[in-house]
């Protein structure tokens, strides 16, 4: 459901203004702003990582605009848990005011803080654990634990005069997790007999019927295909999942193998992990990386960052053979983790390369190495029924995905008018018990590229594909200043095309003949010229060559 673009009518009193900056519509850059009596909280700030479409791009950011003008508005930022499509962006917000107060978990205040430290921010923080309450600005906060693929997540009840709402964060609910913290349905339960005005739940899985396999269920096939690997085992997940580290771990230790972290986010993220208590590390199991290259082949397992085939993480290197470590006939690959919508391509790129050089690639087609991080449809079954909530907000997926978490939750009772399917940027009020659209703000991506932050625009990454594509194209023309007649060129230069530039021999008459003719008809402005070019040779190269290149046409008076 598309809505219209409308700013909304000013706040009312006793009003709680509802609106998602990112994570509707997509999976990343979470983040969902509240306003009630002039003060903003901000649950999650998350990146969105780019797809192929999106050339040369690192991260792309919630559009911070509603926000920006109201800085000293903000009570604080709740982070949910420590993935980076929920902290990501926590940096770029904080450059912005560096003084936002962060409300979290330890270990997710502790993966923020490092994070922090690389863009040389001190951070205000407050950590916060289930069963807590604090009062921030106007928000009556309360912490509950849900079980995710990431220790210490917690959802968030805000509590306001104009009614409660539960935010889950990303969740599921894993009856025998790796270290017994399971999803508190207890206080879910206390929550829907007080009665939740609106329910902002994560749909991710929402399209998977029945239950989210348990997490210790991969660690026996871990353990097999550890166990039976000739040589070397390199494993590949998210560098924050601390409980598949922990598994790989295990299944290393028990064959009498050690491990050494690959990639720079996993180094950092494991020892923030260990040092903090939430990864148990055997003695004499981890070993430095250049170290490991002494150990025997039988003897090393490489836990390394690239599941989702990024470029320059370290299995994309490998496959391209442009890492230390090279694969080679007899060893075994895991990837370990889940396919984002996006990457299956390049995915499925990094499994052919890592195959070509003669490794074993075990992924989640072929074994089951994998469990998802978040609820389907049967566990979120469960929380409708639990919580009985008067209004709900999917979030968290693509659009199918809030769809099918919209349909779940009318199967349970919930009338349709009162379960919102929303965008981002879409102005949901709450009072009394009601829920209700009354506005769409105007929000786009904001691309991180190098050091450049919201200055790439969609036309710059349009440009990109184009001579990524395309190839490109210059005519450069020298013409007399009073007369318009041709005194150089065109001299034509093409790169990215398969032809000679001797093809374009055929194209240079028509160049002159309009340029003869343009400026017969009194054309003297180069610009004019130029456009005069451009529409000459891209007719004569779409007909010709079948292509769309960048042309770029300089015309200069002498």
């Amino acid at each position: 459901m598309s809505i219209p673009i409308a700013d909304p009518a000013a706040l009312d009193e006793g009003t709680l203004r509802v609106t998602p900056l990112g994570g509707l519509g997509e999976i990343g850059r979470n983040m969902t702003i509240f306003e009630f009596d002039g003060k903003i909280l901000i649950v999650d700030c998350g990146v969105l990582f780019p797809e192929e479409h999106q050339p040369g791009v690192d991260l792309i950011l919630p559009d911070f605009e509603p926000i920006r003008h109201r800085l000293d508005d903000i009570v604080g930022v709740v982070l949910t848990h420590g993935h980076e499509d929920h902290i990501g962006a926590v940096p770029y917000l904080l450059r912005m005011k560096s003084d936002i107060p962060l409300i979290g978990s330890g270990l997710t205040l502790a993966l923020v803080e490092a994070k922090l430290k690389e863009h040389r921010i001190k951070a205000f923080t407050l950590t916060v654990k289930e069963g807590q309450q604090e009062k921030v600005g106007p928000f009556d906060l309360e912490f509950v634990a849900v079980n995710h693929s990431i220790p210490d997540a917690l959802a968030v009840v805000i509590r306001t005069p104009a009614g409660m709402v539960l935010a889950t964060g990303d969740f599921k609910m894993d009856q025998l997790p790796l270290d017994g913290r399971i999803t508190d349905l207890r206080a879910f339960s206390r929550l829907g007999e007080e009665g939740v005005d609106l329910f902002l739940v994560d749909s991710t899985n929402a399209d998977v019927p029945g239950f989210t396999p348990t997490e210790r269920s991969i660690g026996p096939v871990l353990d097999q295909v550890i166990g039976k690997a000739p040589r070397r085992v390199i494993v590949a997940s998210f560098s924050s999942h601390v409980h598949r580290v922990q598994q790989v771990i295990d299944a290393a230790h028990a064959h009498g193998r050690r491990v050494a972290f690959l990639g720079r986010s996993m180094v950092r993220n494991m020892t923030i992990a260990e040092q903090l208590g939430y990864l148990k590390v055997p003695n004499n199991v981890l070993i430095d990386f250049k170290k490991a290259r002494d150990l025997p082949d039988e003897q090393i397992v490489y836990m390394s960052t690239g599941s989702q085939g990024e470029p320059m993480a370290v299995l994309s290197r490998m496959a391209n053979m442009d890492h230390a470590i090279e694969v080679s006939e007899g060893d075994t690959v895991i990837l370990a983790s889940s396919l984002i919508p996006g990457n299956e391509n390049a995915v499925y790129r990094v499994i052919d390369g890592l195959t070509k050089l003669g490794a074993n690639v075990v992924h989640k087609a072929n074994a089951r190495v994998h469990v998802s991080g978040h609820a389907a449809a049967g566990e979120l079954l469960y929380c409708y029924n639990i919580l009985k909530p008067k209004n709900v907000l999917p979030v968290h997926g693509e659009y199918r995905h809030l769809i099918a978490n919209a349909k779940l939750a009318q199967d349970t009772g919930i009338a349709e008018e009162r379960t919102i399917i929303a965008s981002n940027g879409t102005v949901i009020d709450l009072k009394d018990g009601d829920a209700k659209v009354v506005g769409q703000l105007d929000l786009g991506f904001v691309y991180v590229d190098g050091s450049t932050v919201g200055e790439i625009t969609d036309a710059d990454l349009k440009d990109r594909r184009i001579l990524g594509e395309e190839g490109f194209v210059s005519v450069i023309v020298v013409v007399d200043a009073g007369t318009g007649r041709i005194i150089s060129g065109p001299e034509i230069h093409a790169r990215g095309i398969a032809e000679d530039d001797s093809v374009f021999d055929d194209v240079v008459p028509k160049i002159v003949a309009a340029l003869k003719e343009a400026s017969g008809n009194g054309v003297r402005d180069t610009h004019a010229l130029s456009q005069v070019v451009r529409r000459t040779i891209g007719r004569w190269v779409n007909q010709k060559l079948r292509r769309r290149p960048m042309i770029v046409p300089l015309v200069i008076e002498a």
